[in-house]
Parts: C-alpha cells; structure tokens; sequence
C-alpha cells in the first residue's frame, strides 16, 4: 500500500491481540512525529486490511490532536 498521507511516516506491526480486545487494529502516535500502527495476528488478513485503513484515517484526520471524545471518532 502506498503512503496515503503525504508527510505522515507510519510503521505497521503485526502483533497478537489479547483475545478480549475488542478490536483488529489500534494506532498510537510517536515522540518522533510517526504513527505505529498495530493490528492483529490472530485476525483473518481481510480484517487486518479494513483495519489498518480504519487506523490511517484515524492519523489523516488528526484524531490524536482534536478535542472529539472517542465515542464521535469511533462512532458508538
């Protein structure tokens, strides 16, 4: 996948959730202006593809840096 977000470094992990989390993928930002993003390895790889779009339009529209509660930004 091509970088969508000009200026925007972002480090993809494939790491094992815990079973109860709830969700397929996560995205923390860095000290150094990167993103990590974090997805599942126990998920299917179709998941893990909406996932890690999920959590670079969470870093396109600057969710880390807004003042919207988790609920309006995930939408519950």
């Amino acid at each position: 996948m091509d970088n969508p977000i000009e200026g925007v470094d972002y480090f993809v992990h494939i790491v094992p959730f815990p079973v109860d989390a709830g969700c397929d993928g996560a995205v923390t930002p860095n000290p150094d202006g990167t993103y990590s993003v974090y997805l599942d390895a126990r998920t299917t790889f179709e998941r893990r593809r909406r996932a890690v779009r999920h959590e670079i339009d969470h870093i396109a529209c600057d969710d880390f840096y807004n003042d919207r509660c988790i609920k309006d930004v995930e939408g519950f």
